[in-house]
């Protein structure tokens, strides 16, 4: 399961744009994460610079 830790965020928006289901959204000062859109492709694990996606249990 992927977690965000949004005390890592940058808020590029990176990961927005490479959600195929749209579990992210970028808000004036965070990312709003619906972890119940999630699919866990880990798309955002891997496009993100700082590390603020993980897949949990790593």
């Amino acid at each position: 399961m992927v977690k965000y830790n949004q005390e890592k965020c940058l808020y590029c928006g990176g990961c927005v744009s490479v959600c195929p289901v749209m579990a992210l959204e970028l808000m004036e000062t965070y990312i709003k994460y619906d972890a119940k859109k999630c699919i866990n492709c880990n798309s955002c694990v891997k496009i993100c610079p700082v590390g603020a996606f993980m897949v949990e249990g790593r």
